[in-house]
């Protein structure tokens, strides 16, 4: 008997082919997947009875994958990651935002265009297509976990969509439950019920703007999406929710991203689109803790998601490494235009918006358990295209509430269609779109955290310096980064600072290897008057935004901006 040679190779090959075989076996006997039933999960609650319709719950990934082929739902890429377009819809529909106006809840909601009053009777009657549509499917997937690491703060929310992708999307977004017996007597708290191919043909006599709705019904712990395949709505539908719920508790809801270094030390960093909150946040000597949505309760600060949703537009290696690196199997691509099988991260023909959403886990240096102590710095991140703002400067509380609420960066010109020059961009507490409540409410309940845990508020501007744009200069990343560094280690407070006169704030005369000329930005502008003027008008602008806040009732913080 002869028996053939077998190559090294082909040795490792069958190990590794082996070791695939007992990972898929493992995987399934610890798989969350469910088939079942609407009557097995209660569904009828929500008016859903449809015995004849297959309910998938919580797929694992390898489960969610199939079925996405299987529906062709999208496209794998080259390296397995899943792609999907969402249709018209690349981006949130705000103007189809609504929230049913009924007590207790509307004393409490902030009224205006970013939460648009609707009635009891037009949700009924848009519950009741959506409803229908459930009633008639041969199909749905339920995702049952959570939002919020710390289990004391956490919601229990159940998402119900038609499409897989939109089922993976959400896994990778929320808490996932490790074990099928973990959700064996779940009861949400909240339920979105993603019936994206509903339209509402008669918005106009409902008072809408439009055929697509994402409607919230606080009272009824249920929300509902027409119209709209973007998987972002279910994300800030919960996490618009956990800005209502979690102050009413005496927990702060924060848009930011928070990361924490070797000795524990928790930082958070807020900051609008452009600012560079991904980036600056993103340290390979701190572990990240989230990137989008945290809460600060009396543990300290927690993550309220299991994933991150990042823009891709101009992705490389090189600017985004820790995201780029995240985009494989499980990750999922959107709007992304895809050549022979490889995404064009620069190919913005689709979108500028193109998205990918992952598990935490796809990044190296996450920290496991989501969660920190209280900060001990917190970080506002500006990018002031007029060259006014300081590259650092130390807030005192009233100041840090001041421009919390002013929520302050600037587009520049080039970036949108129209936009010639530098635009003033001011959004409430770094995320006016996702507030129910009024912004000094959550303002109030920071400013009380800080107090409590001493915890120290700077501003960064990452924009320009030594003019405005299209005269001066985009601050170096090596400068800013210095700024970040001296924050977190410390050595900042140990600066003497001098006080900008226009603005008020306290801003160091030295720092690091950051010329002095630069950290006072007056006398980086060669023309001081021009200086004087830009600097005259941005303080306009801020004062101009703030009025909307002194409200009758509310904390008035005007006193602490610019003189």
């Amino acid at each position: 008997m002869f028996l053939a040679k077998v190559s090294p190779a082909n040795v490792l090959a069958a190990r590794r082919l082996l070791k695939l075989r007992q990972f898929a076996v493992a995987a399934r006997a610890f798989s969350t997947s469910e088939t079942t039933t609407t009557s097995a999960l209660g569904l009828e609650k929500l008016g859903i009875v449809n015995e004849k319709a297959t309910v998938y719950r919580n797929l694992s990934y390898e489960d969610v994958a199939r079925h996405e082929k299987e529906g062709n739902e999208g496209t794998f890429v080259n390296n397995g990651t899943f792609a999907v377009d969402t249709g018209k819809f690349t981006g949130r529909s705000p103007k189809d935002k609504w929230i049913v106006k009924q007590a207790p809840s509307q004393d409490k909601i902030w009224w205006g265009d970013i939460n648009q009053p609707t009635t009891p009777e037009v949700f009924d009657e848009l519950y009741e297509k959506v409803v229908e549509h459930y009633n008639e499917a041969e199909k749905m997937y339920i995702f049952d976990g959570y939002c919020g690491a710390n289990p004391v703060s956490r919601k229990d929310v159940r998402i119900i969509t038609s499409l897989a992708w939109q089922h993976h999307f959400v896994k990778n977004m929320f808490i996932r439950p490790k074990t099928k017996e973990e959700v064996a007597d779940f009861k949400p708290q909240y339920t979105i019920i993603n019936a994206c191919k509903v339209v509402d043909e008669d918005y106009k006599r409902h008072g809408h703007n439009s055929e697509v709705f994402v409607a919230f019904n606080i009272e009824k712990e249920v929300a509902i999406i027409g119209g709209t395949w973007y998987g972002g709505e279910m994300k800030k539908g919960i996490f618009s929710m956990m800005n209502y719920w979690l102050p009413n508790e005496g927990i702060m809801a924060m848009h930011c991203s928070a990361n924490k270094g070797k000795n524990g030390d928790t930082a958070l960093f807020f900051g609008l689109s452009g600012t560079g909150k991904t980036t600056l946040s993103a340290d390979p000597n701190r572990a990240l803790i989230g990137d989008d949505e945290h809460g600060w309760d009396e543990d300290g600060i927690f993550n309220f998601e299991g994933g991150c949703y990042a823009k891709t537009i101009n992705l490389s290696i090189e600017t985004e490494p820790d995201i780029y690196k995240a985009i494989k199997p499980n990750a999922l691509l959107e709007n992304v235009v895809i050549n022979d099988g490889e995404p064009d991260y620069f190919d913005v023909s689709k979108t500028q918006n193109s998205r990918v959403s992952y598990p935490l886990e796809h990044i190296e240096n996450h920290d496991p358990a989501s969660a920190g102590g209280h900060p001990e710095n917190i970080i506002f991140l500006t990018c002031d295209a007029y060259g006014v703002l300081p590259p650092v400067s130390k807030l005192t509380p009233g100041q840090a509430m001041y421009h919390f609420l002013s929520g302050y960066t600037a587009k520049v010109a080039g970036t949108e269609r129209g936009i010639t020059e530098p635009t003033a961009t001011f959004s409430a507490c770094f995320g006016a779109a996702f507030l129910p409540l009024h912004p000094t409410v959550y303002a109030d309940l920071l400013e009380k955290k800080i107090e409590k845990h001493n915890t120290n508020v700077y501003l960064v501007n990452t924009g320009w310096s030594g003019g405005g744009n299209g005269v001066g200069e985009r601050m170096s990343i090596k400068n800013t980064r210095e700024c970040i560094d001296r924050i977190l280690d410390g050595s900042i407070r140990d600066c003497e600072f001098q006080t900008d006169p226009k603005f008020g704030l306290a801003v160091p005369k030295t720092l690091g290897d950051i010329p002095p000329s630069v950290l006072n930005p007056r006398d980086a502008w060669a023309d001081k008057d021009a200086f004087d003027t830009a600097a005259d008008k941005l303080a306009g602008m801020f004062k101009d935004n703030f009025q909307k806040y002194v409200t009758p009732g509310f904390t008035d913080y005007s006193s602490f901006g610019p003189l």
